[in-house]
């Protein structure tokens, strides 16, 4: 009697245990896509799950959140902001990733990417005030440089109190990926993350295919993104762009103020490069190298330092060169 009780038990355990499998396998993954706004740009994921538009969306807007109470330059309460302004010195895991992160393309670019490049571009316009004067360059100078930061015990040491921060090169890109890495926490395999024109991809998207991504034409004032020079596939990786055909403005000279500031010389870059695309393997590392290929322009050795990252590292480039009035590509060979 006690084993025919025990095993009715373990049957119906077994019973209910099936069920349980049953119930999770047959929940059926369906492609959705959650659109809206962060960073103060627009925000686009397109995944296979088996999560709802409204959690997936609500676990965004949290990434949202703490991204610009950490490193947002715009908030004048975000952790960067106060460390700009000499109001504390700690830094948060984000920002010491990509504080660190920033110190390799820094070293790559001989120091044409430089994110103490914040007073600069202040002075140029491209902060927070809308000055079209010519900046006191040889001033700011005195304070700018990766060289005169370092990261002691979780804390930011400055060697001038007016050395200031912009991570607007690298913390878009940086989000994407953790948006990403929550996306497969929750087990999604097939996922497309756009914030900005900022791309990380795995898996294949709805039709079973490579996920297919537009460069864009890089004319002044393109500001539709409706205008495709390239399409590009992508299985497992990450894209992004940076170019000077949105941000810029001409001063009273009549000479064209790209937001691209070179921190060696102080002054915005002038280059026959319009476009900088960079396929690498995390968000953060394209948007970053994408800045530093612009930084260092047509003059400045960016098609052959691509060809050295493309050799060492696996990125991939697709750059867009002003020809007369038309436009002349380099890219890496699959590109082609």
């Amino acid at each position: 009697m006690a084993f025919s009780k025990l095993h009715r038990l373990l049957t119906a355990a077994i019973f209910v245990a099936l069920l349980g499998i049953v119930a999770c396998t047959s929940t059926k993954r369906e492609y959705i896509t959650v659109d809206g706004e962060t960073l103060g740009t627009f925000v686009v994921v397109k995944c296979n799950t088996t999560h709802s538009e409204a959690e997936v969306a609500s676990r965004i807007m949290a990434i949202d959140s703490q991204m610009k109470a950490s490193m947002s330059i715009f908030d004048e309460s975000s952790l960067l902001s106060r460390i700009n302004r000499n109001e504390c010195d700690t830094l948060d895991e984000h920002l010491i990733y990509n504080i660190e992160l920033a110190e390799t393309f820094y070293t790559l670019s001989g120091g044409a990417y430089d994110i103490t490049v914040k007073p600069l571009t202040d002075a140029w316009g491209f902060g927070r005030n809308t000055s079209t004067e010519t900046p006191n360059i040889d001033s700011i100078l005195q304070f700018v440089g990766y060289n005169r930061i370092a990261i002691e015990d979780n804390r930011l040491v400055k060697q001038d109190c007016r050395t200031q921060i912009d991570l607007n090169s690298i913390a878009k890109g940086y989000t994407v990926d953790v948006v990403g890495e929550e996306l497969e926490a929750l087990g999604v395999v097939d996922y497309l993350v756009n914030i900005g024109g900022e791309i990380r991809c795995r898996g294949r998207n709805a039709n079973g295919k490579l996920w297919s991504i537009g460069i864009e034409t890089p004319y002044d004032g393109n500001m539709s993104m409706d205008s495709v020079e390239k399409i590009i596939e992508i299985e497992n990786g990450a894209l992004a762009t940076s170019g000077n055909y949105r941000r810029f403005y001409i001063n009273d000279n009549g000479e064209k103020i790209t937001h691209t500031i070179d921190p060696r010389s102080g002054y915005s870059v002038s280059s026959t490069l319009l476009s900088a695309t960079v396929i690498a393997p995390t968000c953060a590392e394209a948007d970053a190298a994408a800045t530093m290929f612009m930084a260092l322009g047509s003059e400045g050795g960016a098609v052959e330092l691509a060809q050295e990252c493309e050799r060492t590292l696996g990125w991939k480039y697709y750059f867009i060169f002003a020809d007369g009035e038309n436009y002349r590509i380099e890219c890496s060979q699959e590109y082609k």
